[in-house]
């Protein structure tokens, strides 16, 4: 299929590295549109990416005037969605761009309708820290995959593609970093969703280099996984029939 690329990427207080990780996302990818949503960052976040979307005709930029968090951030975006394939970035260099072709390969050879990073399969490298953060992870995924029946190995996982329609679709609720947990809960209530994983790099900050995910956000994406598993249907889930969005 073809796979225009469109890139979403929510950044809050990312001047240290919103420059560094544009400039890499543009060197190995076919970028078609990058929708950079600032969520009403204090630093120089604003005015760096408003000097690379001069440089750079295909950055569009959304600014918050207050701090909404991820979840209001990516929903802004969806709506401007004009590529084929869909890839969410983070901002921070945590997840390396070089690794996109890898992410969105299952779509472009017509395998897949999601793909999910993993940073739980075997991959090239990753950063050992923060034990208590894996293990939450591993949790929160084997709740999730009892409600989905999905086998997934990383549900927190911020390195997801999609085809466009499902996110454009998509109805979203959550707050803060809940995004996560309800992308995956409605996906799982798409019939015949086709998901795969592959394995990803995985470069995590530490709380002094600007790492934003704390004990509350585990509580609340507990809350998730039960709210959109078991009192969110596919009407509440989408805004067309699933075979609208599948086809």
């Amino acid at each position: 299929m073809s796979h225009k690329l469109s890139i979403i990427m929510p950044a809050y207080n990312e001047e240290a590295t919103i420059e560094a990780i544009v400039r890499k996302l543009i060197k190995y990818n076919d970028v078609h549109q990058l929708i950079v949503v600032n969520d009403a960052s204090t630093d120089h976040t604003p005015e760096i990416i408003e000097s690379l979307a001069k440089e750079f005709q295909f950055i569009e930029v959304i600014h918050h005037l207050h701090n909404m968090g991820k979840s209001a951030a990516l929903r802004r975006s969806f709506t401007s969605i004009t590529g084929e394939i869909v890839v969410i970035q983070d901002a921070d260099l945590e997840y390396d761009p070089e690794e996109i072709p890898l992410l969105i390969e299952p779509i472009v050879k017509g395998l897949a309708d999601v793909v999910f990073g993993s940073r739980f399969r075997v991959r090239k490298a990753g950063r050992v820290i923060y034990f208590y953060h894996y293990l939450a992870n591993v949790m929160l995924t084997f709740i999730s995959n009892l409600l989905t029946n999905l086998n997934m190995t990383d549900i927190e996982s911020c390195y997801k593609a999609f085809k466009s329609p499902i996110l454009q679709n998509m109805k979203i609720t959550s707050k803060g970093f809940g995004i996560e947990i309800e992308i995956t809960a409605k996906i799982a209530k798409l019939k015949g969703v086709r998901v795969y994983e592959v394995p990803i790099s995985y470069y995590g900050r530490s709380y002094e280099e600007g790492k934003k995910i704390y004990f509350i956000d585990g509580i609340w994406a507990l809350w998730y996984i039960v709210k959109y598993n078991c009192f969110s249907s596919i009407k509440n889930s989408f805004s067309l029939p699933h075979q609208e969005i599948l086809k």
